[in-house]
């Protein structure tokens, strides 16, 4: 046989392939979903110390209440639509880390940032609306693709770790060019799952929209633009599958 296709066949062997909950988009994965959670898992702990040691984690007992409680809910649903996610370690934090906005770790770790929260001015349906958007890439292992996604681009022939994947894509522009295709469909994807899901929860689609439609009033092209949609397609998605929700 010889030795490369030796290697090749050991580091894909935990190769598995899934679909997205509810949307049905096929995804192939690399790594297992408890690898990628413990790989996230220590990486969202070191976010969570940094922003304790600034003071800046859960530091707006109301906001973060609130945030808690419509979380909940969407979780709650997120897991009907997922059986498995049942078994992750849910957890949410607010921050008011200036730069912090929303983020998502695998396994169904949270973090929202209320400065980001207050200048969009969002209602608790709105604010529903952001907070389904991050569950939905939990449920959608979206981190577990984008870390598969740079295992399958590693041009060597050793198999790499999760750790080395996570590194690679905060330090590797190139690396991020090539994963921008696939990051914009799953942040599309998060939009339309995460509207279902607030829909299931029981969130107004006229709340949804107008979070996009605040999105598209403050749009300015950042960094991240390769990423995402641009706010106006969003705006447009969010109103055509409102439509679509309230007829069902």
């Amino acid at each position: 046989m010889g030795w490369r296709p030796f290697l090749i066949l050991v580091a894909f062997s935990h190769a598995a392939v899934a679909q997205v909950p509810v949307l049905g988009r096929y995804q192939d994965f690399a790594y297992s979903s408890d690898a990628v959670q413990s790989q996230a898992k220590i990486a969202y702990g070191d976010l969570l110390r940094e922003l304790r040691g600034k003071g800046k984690l859960d530091d707006e007992p109301d906001l973060n209440r609130r945030v808690q409680h419509i979380a909940a809910g969407l979780i709650a649903k997120a897991i009907e639509r997922k059986p498995a996610a049942a078994a992750w370690r849910w957890e949410v934090h607010t921050s008011s880390e200036p730069n912090q906005a929303a983020s998502c770790f695998a396994g169904g770790e949270l973090v929202f940032g209320t400065a980001y929260i207050w200048r969009l001015d969002l209602n608790d349906g709105e604010l529903a609306t952001l907070i389904a958007h991050e569950v939905a890439h939990a449920v959608g292992e979206h981190q577990r693709e984008e870390l598969s996604q740079v295992f399958y681009l590693n041009t060597g022939s050793v198999r790499i770790s999760v750790a080395t994947a996570m590194a690679r894509i905060d330090s590797d522009l190139s690396l991020q060019i090539k994963l921008a295709t696939m990051l914009k469909i799953q942040e599309s994807e998060a939009d339309q799952l995460g509207m279902i899901l607030a829909r299931d929860a029981g969130w107004p689609t006229a709340n949804m929209v107008s979070f996009y439609n605040k999105l598209a009033a403050t749009d300015a092209p950042t960094m991240l633009s390769w990423t995402y949609p641009s706010a106006a397609s969003r705006l447009n998605m969010a109103q055509l599958l409102g439509v679509i929700l309230n007829r069902q």
